[in-house]
C-alpha cells in the first residue's frame, strides 16, 4: 500500500517499516492549497479565486489539528483563513503553496496514541521549519490493506510569525544531498 510497507519477521508476524514522503505543492504544477487541505482533511473550503472545494462527505478522516508556532496569528490555526491566506500570499504562476509530508503510522497503536504520534510529528515540523501545519490522521482505505493508518501534513510553504508570514520555510528539503539527509533525519525521528 502506499506509504505503509510490511516486512515478515521472523517467519510469524508482520511489522510496519516506518515510511516518510515529502511532496511540494505548487501553482506551476497546477496544485491548489486550499483544495488538498479540503482534500485532506475532509473540508468544505472555498479559496480566493471564488472556487469551492468541498470534500466534507470524505470518509476515512479520523481527525485534523491544526498546529502553529507560539505566537503566531490566530488565523494560523483556522484551516479556512490559513490556506486562503497562503493563496493569497504566494502569487506567482510557479509558487510553491504548501508541502505535504505523508506519514505511515503503525498499526499497532491505539486511535488515541496514532493521534498523539501524528500531532507530536506535527509539532516538530512546526519547531523545526517555523511553520503552520494540518495533521489529518486518515484510516486505511476500504478494500485496502487494513493496517494502512497514516497522516497527511500539511505545511506552509512561509514561516509564520507573530507578523504573519515571513521567510521561505523546509528549503533545506529542495538540496540534493541536505535534502536527502534531511528526509532520513525526519524518518528518524
Amino acid at each position: 500500500q502506499r506509504g505503509l510497507r510490511f516486512r515478515r519477521c521472523w517467519g510469524f508476524r508482520y511489522v510496519a517499516i516506518y515510511s516518510v514522503q515529502v511532496k511540494s505543492l505548487s501553482r506551476g504544477k497546477g496544485d491548489s492549497a486550499t483544495a488538498a487541505a479540503a482534500y485532506r482533511a475532509g473540508l468544505c473550503l472555498d479559496d480566493p479565486s471564488g472556487a469551492r472545494h468541498d470534500y466534507s462527505k470524505k470518509a476515512g478522516v479520523l481527525s485534523v489539528d491544526m498546529l502553529a508556532p507560539d505566537g503566531a496569528p490566530a488565523w494560523a490555526t483556522d484551516p479556512r483563513q490559513l490556506w486562503a491566506k497562503v493563496e493569497g500570499h504566494e502569487t506567482r504562476k510557479n509558487a510553491r503553496v504548501a508541502r505535504e509530508v505523508l506519514v505511515a503510522l503503525p498499526h499497532e497503536l491505539t486511535p488515541e496514541q496514532r493521534r498523539g504520534l501524528a500531532k507530536d510529528l506535527g509539532q516538530l515540523l512546526v519547531d523545526r521549519y517555523g511553520v503552520a501545519a494540518q495533521v489529518a490522521l486518515h484510516a486505511p482505505d476500504k478494500g485496502g490493506d487494513n493496517r494502512n493508518f497514516h497522516a497527511h501534513i500539511l505545511i506552509t510553504p512561509r514561516q509564520v510569525g507573530p507578523e504573519g508570514f515571513g521567510n521561505s520555510a523546509a528549503k533545506v528539503l529542495d538540496e540534493f544531498k541536505a535534502g536527502a539527509q534531511e528526509l532520513k533525519d525526519l524518518r528518524a525521528a
